[in-house]
């Protein structure tokens, strides 16, 4: 009979045991070739990755806008957009993704992303033998980069390259319409209820109000800065937006709150607004929808 030390080990040795397993009878559906990753990563991709497990909405949004939603076996909680991911298995959050319900999905790729997955859970997919692609779009030209990438991954390069050449357009659109005016709308960008946290200089959403033809009043080398109530009234803001990183219930009461100040020009003008916050924090053709959103609030004469 086995000594209460003996099971304590097998029990720990349980889920090794089964990931192993897993990952030996990974399906391997095509031959493999290197592609170097946005993390400078040289990684061994199948050339033809029919079971793909996205590490995050971002890429699950991809994938989906490149008509190659079917290739996707497993996302994180995170993935909303579209419907059809929300009916997808889980593997937990991007954060805290489950490695084990990951092997059991027997991905022949994971995509990632360099700026939220742990480095510790690619390594360790890695090492069962299935390959992790990480990117890091970071901005707008890179977001577009992304979405050619992902595409050169899933054989998808002519659906990719079509929807790179929409999003270029319709950004250089809203570029030459604001390079028109010489008017640049003071701007204060709030990312969620409490406390008051904006967007600096080294972020997507400060390169979104800078093309959409505002000055981002929270411009600066802090990513996101914290302010309290009156130093966003010093900064006299002729239009205040008001946004969630995460699905919030209370971002009209915020709006409420700085109706309050009728002395604020965006409080004067009627000029605060509450936006999906998806459109600014992931990474995706949605992107360029939100830059649109954007300018169509900073220069409503321009984008009526």
């Amino acid at each position: 009979m086995p000594t209460g030390a003996n099971l304590s080990t097998r029990r720990k040795l349980y889920p090794i045991v089964i990931m192993l397993m897993l990952a030996l009878v990974v399906a391997k559906t095509s031959e493999s070739r290197l592609a170097r990753d946005q993390a400078g990563r040289t990684v061994s991709v199948p050339d033809n990755p029919l079971r793909v497990v996205s590490l995050a909405p971002s890429i699950t949004e991809i994938v989906f806008a490149l008509g190659e939603g079917d290739r996707l076996k497993g996302v994180t909680q995170h993935c909303d957009f579209p419907a059809d991911a929300q009916s997808l298995p889980k593997i937990g959050s991007y954060v805290h993704p489950d490695l084990e319900r990951i092997v059991a999905l027997k991905p022949d790729l994971c995509i990632a992303v360099r700026d939220g997955n742990p480095g510790n859970v690619v390594a360790e997919l890695e090492a069962l033998g299935i390959p992790v692609y990480a990117v890091d779009p970071r901005n707008l030209d890179t977001a577009v980069d992304t979405v050619l990438e992902v595409g050169q991954l899933l054989n998808a390069t002519t659906k990719a390259q079509h929807l790179a050449n929409e999003m270029r357009a319709r950004i250089e659109r809203v570029k030459v319409r604001v390079a028109g005016t010489g008017r640049r709308p003071r701007v204060f960008f709030q990312i969620g209820t409490a406390p008051i946290v904006s967007a600096g200089t080294n972020t997507v959403i400060n390169e979104l109000i800078v093309a959409a033809g505002g000055q981002n009043l929270a411009e600066g080398p802090a990513s996101y800065p914290l302010f309290s109530r009156e130093q966003v009234l010093a900064l006299q803001p002729e239009v205040i937006i008001i946004t969630a990183m995460t699905k919030e219930p209370d971002l009209e009461q915020v709006g409420a709150e700085w109706r309050q100040y009728e002395g604020l020009p965006a409080v004067r003008n009627n000029r605060i607004f509450i936006v999906d916050g998806d459109l600014f924090d992931r990474p995706t053709p949605r992107l360029i929808k939100g830059l649109e959103t954007l300018a169509g609030i900073i220069h409503p004469e321009l984008f009526r």
